[in-house]
């Protein structure tokens, strides 16, 4: 008896805490979502359904639901909701997809994807970051979701080729090696542009028959995709 008295202290430490952030992340979704345009009831219950708050370091916890990016260590952020939400929804994520994500970071959008999708295969670059966001998804029980530390500018061929990817930080350049991994009729979401500039939110489509095109939507500001390379200088 004496062994479920711990179990059961955690178990209402951590309803307190969820409750605590439900007002929060309601109003987030219905004021900083909603109202600038996003529709998508799947992508909008996703976003309601991850605890943000877990995903950011504890000294930004109470902005969890603020309408910015936060830090979250190695000069990397988590993206603001609304461009979290509005990437997913313009992804077109449906319940049989394969997702490949670049850039893991924290892990939140591998988590909200894993709601809306069969797989997610997410990398990352920056070793530590990539096993504290394995610690967090294990946690929430995303059992769907893949994560590997590796370089974001070669993806991951051994699961291609991907129904989806998105790319959450920017390149120069669109990858080369991500576009041959998207499965025709597949759809990529990434911003490209210079480092540390305003970058351009790009939708990439590949027909059935393998051609290419691009469309552009929102000028953006992401940090820049960094390759292996980089990290050994």
């Amino acid at each position: 008896m004496n062994k479920l008295i711990p179990l059961f202290i955690i178990l209402l430490s951590n309803q307190l805490v969820n409750d605590q952030f439900l007002q929060p992340r309601q109003r987030m979704v219905e004021q900083q979502i909603q109202q600038r345009g996003i529709t998508d009831e799947r992508v909008l219950s996703a976003i309601m359904d991850t605890p943000r708050h877990l995903f950011v370091l504890p000294e930004y916890r109470n902005l969890a639901y603020a309408d910015s990016p936060l830090p979250i260590g190695f000069n990397q952020t988590i993206s603001q909701p609304f461009i979290v939400a509005y990437m997913t929804e313009l992804l077109q994520v449906n319940d049989n997809h394969t997702v490949l994500e670049i850039g893991t970071g924290s892990g939140y959008q591998a988590a909200v994807l894993a709601l809306l999708c069969e797989k997610v295969f997410t990398i990352e670059i920056i070793p530590e970051l990539a096993i504290q966001a394995r610690g967090r998804l294990e946690d929430l029980n995303c059992a769907n979701v893949n994560v590997k530390i590796g370089d974001g500018y070669v993806g991951w061929p051994e699961f291609a080729p991907f129904d989806r990817i998105i790319v959450t930080a920017a390149p120069e350049e669109i990858p080369g090696k991500l576009v041959e991994q998207l499965k025709p009729g597949g759809r990529m979401i990434i911003p490209v542009g210079e480092r540390f500039q305003t970058q351009e939110l790009l939708i990439i489509t590949k027909s059935s028959e393998g051609i290419v095109r691009q469309e552009t939507t929102l000028p953006v500001r992401f940090v820049p995709l960094i390759q292996e390379k980089e990290l050994r200088q």
